[in-house]
C-alpha cells in the first residue's frame, strides 16, 4: 500500500520522448499533449522578495542584481536575519555623573543565534536599512573586464546585422529600373537609392581598448605564525559552503562573515511550444499560492498507481493491481496494449476489452454507501474492488530476470471529452463527437525479483 504515494515508479512518456512522472506533467487542452519541464516555453511574470513579499519590476531587479534592498541572510546558515532592538547607556555631555539610554537596532538570527554585533557591525538609530556595506576590493577590475565584454558583443552584433543587410539589399533590380540608357528624372532616382542605402546599417570602425591584461606573479604571502603557535578552534573557522555564498571576501574565519541581501525569487508562467497556449499562469500577487490557469495532467488523464504487488519470482506469473482514477466529470472508457522490448524486464499480459471509470463524485469518496456500482458488471479476473471513480485493475506480469528490478511497459488508451473552444465546431452543442480516444506510454517499476 506504500506504493499509492510513490509517483516515481510509474512514469509516463511525454510528446518531447522524456519520461516523467504525472505529477510532473502538464496537459494541453488544445494540442492534447503531454508536456513536461523540457518541452515547454518558461516565461518569467514578477519579481519579489520572499520575505518582505515586495513586488518590483523587472529592470528595478536588474538593476539591483536581483536582490532585496530591505531583506538580509545570516552568512552563517543562511536564515533570515530580524531586525532587534536594545537600550545601551550613554554619558550625558552636559552633566558626565548622570547616564542615560539610548535605542539602538542590530541584526540577529534567530536560528544560530548569529548577530550583527559579532562581526563588529554597529548598531543603528533606526530600524529600517542602512546597514553597512562592505565593497569588494577587485570590484574596479571586474567593472572593467564586464565593460569591455559588452563593448565587444554590441560591436559584433552590428557586424552580423550589416552582414544581413548587405546580402539581402541588392540594388539590382532597382539600378536596371532606374538607370536604363535614356531614363527621365534622373537626379530624383539617384536621391532616392541614396535614401535607401541610407537605412543599412553604418559600421562602427571605433577601437575597442581592452583593459589591461592580468599578470601572474610567483610571489605568494607568507603563511601567518598563528597557524604555527595558536591551537586550532573548528568553531571560528569557516565552512566550505559559507566561503561560497561570498566568494569575493573567502574569509577563513567567522569574524569576517558579512551579511548579503536576500536573493528574489520569480513566479513563472509555463506555455506550450506547439500551440503557444498558456498551461500554467500564477496570480500576480506575490503572497497569493493560487493559479489563473493550472493545466497539470492528474486533472485530466487516468491517474495510475500501484495498489498491491506480490513477491516476484523468475520465470513464474504473478497478479499485481494496479489503481485507476477517473479525474474527470464524466465516464471515462479505458483500453490497455502491452508493449515488448527494452525497457520492459518483464512479459505483461493486460485485460481485454474496454473498462469503464465512473464519473468523479466528491462525496463518494466520504460515503461509501453513496457510491452504487451495480449498473457495472465487473468481471472478477480483471476487475479487483471498484471504489466511486477508482477501479483496481488485475495485471498478470511474469519477471524475465533474476536480479534486479521488474519493468513493465504498455500503452494506456482513453477516451477523453474535450471541452476546448478550439476543438469544437460553432453553433453545434456538446455531443458524442467532443469525445476521442488518446494514448500514452506507460512504464511501472514493480520492484526487485527473486530466484
Amino acid at each position: 500500500m506504500a506504493t499509492l504515494l510513490q509517483f516515481e515508479k510509474v512514469l509516463l512518456r511525454c510528446s518531447c520522448g522524456n519520461q516523467s512522472p504525472i505529477i510532473s506533467l502538464y496537459f494541453c487542452k488544445h494540442c492534447l499533449k503531454l508536456r513536461c519541464g523540457l518541452c515547454v516555453s518558461h516565461e518569467v511574470d514578477s519579481y519579489s522578495c520572499p520575505n518582505c513579499l515586495e513586488n518590483m519590476p523587472s529592470a528595478e531587479a536588474k538593476l539591483k542584481k536581483n536582490r532585496c534592498a530591505n531583506c538580509l541572510d545570516c552568512p552563517s546558515c543562511g536564515h533570515s536575519l530580524t531586525t532587534r532592538a536594545t537600550s545601551v547607556a550613554l554619558t550625558n555631555s552636559q552633566s558626565p555623573d548622570r547616564k542615560m539610554t539610548k535605542k539602538v537596532y542590530y541584526l540577529a538570527c534567530g536560528l544560530c543565534r548569529w548577530t550583527s554585533r559579532d562581526i563588529g557591525l554597529a548598531d543603528k538609530d533606526t530600524a529600517s536599512g542602512g546597514w553597512e556595506e562592505y565593497d569588494n576590493r577587485d570590484a574596479q577590475r571586474l567593472n572593467e573586464l564586464l565593460e569591455f565584454y559588452h563593448q565587444l558583443a554590441v560591436k559584433e552584433k552590428n557586424e552580423r546585422e550589416q552582414k544581413k543587410f548587405t546580402k539581402r539589399r541588392t540594388y539590382l533590380r532597382l539600378q536596371e529600373k532606374y538607370f536604363t540608357p535614356g531614363g527621365l528624372n534622373t537626379r530624383r532616382k539617384t536621391s532616392f537609392l541614396s535614401a535607401l542605402s541610407s537605412l543599412a546599417p553604418k559600421s562602427d570602425d571605433t577601437e575597442i581598448t581592452p583593459p589591461k591584461a592580468a599578470e601572474a606573479t610567483g610571489e605568494v604571502e607568507p603563511l601567518p605564525s598563528k597557524y604555527y603557535t595558536q591551537p586550532l578552534v573548528l568553531e571560528k573557522v569557516t565552512t566550505l559552503a559559507q566561503r561560497l555564498k561570498r566568494p569575493e571576501f573567502t574569509n577563513s574565519e567567522v569574524e569576517g562573515l558579512y551579511p548579503r541581501h536576500k536573493h528574489l525569487v520569480i513566479k513563472r508562467s509555463q506555455r506550450c511550444r506547439d500551440c503557444e497556449h498558456n498551461l500554467s499562469k500564477p496570480e500576480y500577487n506575490p503572497s497569493s499560492i493560487k493559479f489563473k490557469i493550472q493545466l497539470v495532467a492528474l486533472h485530466h488523464i487516468p491517474d495510475l498507481r500501484i495498489y498491491l504487488v506480490p513477491k516476484l519470482y523468475h520465470g513464474k506469473e504473478s497478479v499485481v493491481t494496479v489503481q485507476l482514477t477517473n479525474p474527470s466529470q464524466e465516464p471515462m472508457e479505458v483500453r490497455f496494449e502491452a508493449l515488448s522490448g527494452p525497457p520492459a524486464t518483464g512479459s505483461l499480459t493486460v485485460p481485454d476489452g474496454e473498462l469503464i471509470l465512473a464519473a468523479k463524485d466528491i462525496a463518494a469518496e466520504f460515503d461509501e454507501k453513496a457510491a452504487d456500482t451495480s449498473q457495472y458488471k465487473d468481471n472478477p479476473e480483471i476487475i479487483q474492488f471498484r471504489n466511486g471513480h477508482k477501479l483496481g485493475v488485475l495485471f498478470k506480469v511474469t519477471p524475465e530476470i533474476s536480479n534486479g528490478d521488474v519493468v513493465v511497459c504498455f500503452k494506456l488508451k482513453y477516451k477523453y471529452h474535450t471541452t476546448s473552444p478550439i476543438r469544437s465546431s460553432p453553433g453545434e452543442e456538446d455531443s458524442d463527437d467532443d469525445a476521442m480516444w488518446l494514448e500514452h506510454e506507460a512504464q511501472i517499476n514493480l520492484g526487485p525479483s527473486s530466484i
